[in-house]
This record gives structure tokens, sequence and C-alpha cells, in this order.
């Protein structure tokens, strides 16, 4: 969540503000700046985060419980050689994907509070969808798509909505959740031309895409325009009146490449063989005072005018843009700063290599820890008429259950009580931060590339 702040005008094709993270909830508009600050109990016990994989089990149902060992401890052969199986022209990477999220104040159910990806299902077009129809994330939001009719490649994203705006009579998750399924749209749609992510590292760092927007039909689609593309859809949707969100969007492509464009606080990391390979940064202007994108109303912006103030604009040319080459094995976690506020990046490499290495996709032997070579057995998806478990769903919610259950703990400090006592010695705040929460799981698998493709369920 977030909160408005200071105010500086600046041209932009779509009027935005800064909203700064803070602990009340009024907004205040003065001459000089203009501000506004913005029991789950049934699921888990734990007395820290990192809780292990099958203890996370027995939280569930015993049938559920039952079904997801039975199904994920497939026997699947291990990889006994040192190294992992070589990327070259005989291979092609697929992205096993899964989100969990929880709204603050509501209780976890990691039987419904779970998405799981086909690539060959159509995304919907964006204002069909009731409130009512949106998942129980709160504030936050998500989206995962394959991109245009190429199912190899897929663009995800997660959104924090501005939770300030409630005081001035807007629902934050308009904007975030439109915001997902402009974007969701927009890389669905995308026919024209192919992603080239590779294509695009090789020429160097990433450059704004657009200049101030206006991205041309005919460009290649990148993680930065694809956010614009989101953005100037909400700036322009009559609907979205004011509002505002962080954002982390992804393009992932079949050589194995990713690009992540980061603006705000929410974030990434990339887990590989027991270790924390990558770790996104968050973008703040202050301690608790995030990037973000959004819509300010002509009423604000004209009393900025009139009292003096400006607006402080965060657009996607801001946003930190990275690329990064993935191996077979890895674990791609996508999060709102429900999660990272709550759990260290150590607390989640903790999670998933317990649960990889418990039901078999990662094995520790004489020469380092392995990857399975065939993570098909645990990746793929049930039919349409059966529940659907997977490692990556199971992975998905085992780390917002224990996002979940920091965010509860009042003694246990976690990654936003060491902030505050960083930045502040003398406040008392302790334990965890009780926030919307979201997560994205990636978990990447090199498969031949002869592997009989899967038939479209539209």
């Amino acid at each position: 969540m977030a909160s408005l702040s200071a105010l500086r005008m600046l041209s932009a094709p779509c009027h935005t503000a800064r909203l700064r993270l803070a602990r009340s909830s009024t907004l205040i508009i003065s001459p000089t700046s203009s501000s506004a600050s913005y029991p789950f109990s049934h699921i888990t016990n734990y007395n820290r985060p990192a809780v292990d994989g099958m203890r996370y089990l027995s939280t569930l149902p015993p049938r559920v419980g039952r079904r997801i060992v039975h199904q994920l401890m497939t026997q699947a052969p291990y990889s006994t050689a040192a190294e992992q199986p070589a990327s070259g022209s005989g291979t092609k990477f697929v992205y096993n994907i899964a989100a969990s999220y929880v709204g603050k104040g509501l209780p976890f159910n990691p039987s419904t509070h779970v998405f799981h990806f086909n690539p060959y299902h159509r995304v919907s077009k964006p204002g069909k969808k009731a409130k009512s129809a949106r998942p129980e994330s709160g504030q936050d939001a998500f989206f995962v798509s394959r991109v245009g009719n190429r199912p190899g490649e897929v663009a995800l994203g997660v959104a924090d909505g501005v939770g300030g705006w409630m005081d001035s009579g807007v629902d934050p998750a308009d904007f975030s959740h439109a915001f997902c399924d402009y974007m969701a749209a927009a890389a669905y749609e995308n026919d024209r031309q192919p992603t080239k992510i590779a294509s695009a590292a090789a020429n160097g760092p990433a450059a704004p895409a657009g200049g101030e927007g206006n991205i041309s039909d005919n460009a290649p689609l990148t993680a930065r325009s694809l956010m614009q593309k989101g953005y100037e859809a909400v700036c322009h949707d009559p609907t979205i009146k004011a509002g505002g969100s962080t954002a982390v969007v992804g393009m992932l492509d079949e050589s194995g490449t990713m690009e992540v464009a980061n603006l705000g606080d929410s974030g990434f990391v990339i887990l590989r063989l027991n270790g924390v390979h990558t770790a996104s940064e968050p973008q703040t202007h202050a301690f608790n005072t995030p990037f973000q994108l959004s819509v300010v109303p002509p009423s604000m912006l004209l009393r900025a005018a009139t009292f003096g103030g400006g607006l402080l604009i965060d657009q996607p040319r801001d946003a930190d843009v990275t690329r990064h080459k993935l191996k077979h094995g890895d674990v791609v976690v996508f999060g709102s700063d429900g999660l990272w506020d709550n759990l260290f990046n150590q607390d989640i490499l903790r999670l998933v290599s317990s649960t990889m290495q418990k039901l078999g996709a990662w094995k520790g032997t004489d020469a380092g820890v392995q990857v399975a070579e065939d993570l098909t057995p645990f990746t793929k998806l049930d039919s349409d008429d059966k529940p659907i478990f997977t490692l990556q769903s199971f992975i998905a919610t085992h780390i917002v259950s224990a996002a979940k259950s920091a965010s509860m703990n009042a003694k246990l400090d976690g990654p936003f009580a060491k902030e505050v006592k960083k930045y502040y010695p003398q406040d008392a705040w302790h334990g965890g931060k009780e926030d919307d929460i979201c997560v994205v799981v990636v978990l990447v698998s090199e498969e031949p590339a002869d592997m009989a493709t899967p038939k479209p369920r539209l």
C-alpha cells in the first residue's frame, strides 16, 4: 500500500503522482505538499516463516495432502552428472507457472487462493470481469499470459494497489486489477512482432521504450513497453478516476531469457540449486516511499497548482530493467511487498529448497545439488475434471502461507521491522507487517524441442 505525498507538475501523457507509503490514512492537500497516508489463525502456528515442506502438508486436509504427495512424488530420473543439461538448438525452455494470494484480513485457503497457468486458455478482455470475479487478493493484482500465438513465450506481472486512495473514496483495487488486465490483453493480442528479448539483450542496455509513451504497435514487445501499454490503457479508461500501484513485469522466451521491468517495491528473486542467484532491489524515493504509477484526478491537480506544490511523476520509463539467463530447475518468485516485508530472501530459499528436495525436483549428490532431468511429472496439469496440484502451485501456496503467518507474528521481526529500526531506532515496531500478499512462481524446465506440444484448450 502507499499514500500520496509531495506534488510537482511535470508533462506526461497521463497525470500521475508519487504515493508515499505511510502508517496513517488521511489525505491532506497543503500549499507546500499533498500527503496521504494511507485474525487469520486457522492455517498455521509456525514460530518461523521458513517452515518445512512436509510440515506444511500437515496444514492441509488429509485428502488434499495425500493427493499432493501422490502426484508430486511420481518418480523422475535424476541427473548424476556434475553438469546440468546444456542449452542448445535441440532444447526449449518451458515455464510452469502458478500464483497464490490472500487479501489483508482474510484467512488463507491454499486450495482456493491459487491460480494455475495454462498457456492455451484465453485471456478475457479488460472490463468484462465483475469485481466479485476478482481473486481474493485485495489491492494486489497479478496476471500471466502467453505472448500472442506463441505459447512458449510468457508475460507476467504483479501490481500492488495504493491503499491511500481509499480516503478519497477510490477503491485502490480498481487501478491495480485493471492495470494487470490491460497488460494481459496486450500480451495475449501481440501477434505483430516476436518479443526478441535475447536480441534486445545483445544490443546493449535497455532504453526507455517509446520515449514518453506511444509505443509502436510494430515494435517488439518488452517488459517495459508492456508496462507502458497497460498504464496508458488505465489512463484512458473512463472508469478509473484515480488510483495507483507499483509494478513488476516479466517477459520470458523459449531461449531461457527473462527480462524484468520493476517499478517500486514489488520484486522478484531467482533461486538456483539451493542458492539465491539474483534478487531485485526495491525502487524507493525514501524509506517507505516506493516508486509507483498513478492517475490523479483534475481536482487534485488544480488544488496542487493553486496552492503551490507539484507532481512527482513515476512512469514506466523509470522502471529498472534487467535481463537474466535462466537454467533448468530454476525457481523464480515474483511478489508484492506483502511478501518482501515479511520474508527475507533466505526464508524464501529455505521454503523452496525444502520443498524441491523433499518432493524430488532437486537432489543432493556427491557432485552437489542436481535437478531432476525431467520435471514434467512434477509440473504437468491434471485434466479439466480433476483438481490441479503441481509443484509450482504447491510452492506458491507454501510461500504465501509462510508470509501470511509471519505477517501475523507480533514477536518475530521481519524485513519491514528491520527497516523501521534502521531509520527510526526509537520506534517500537515489532513483528510482521499485515498486508495483501500476492506471489507468482515460475518453475523453469528445459525440454527437448521436439517434445509433443499439448493440444490447446480454449
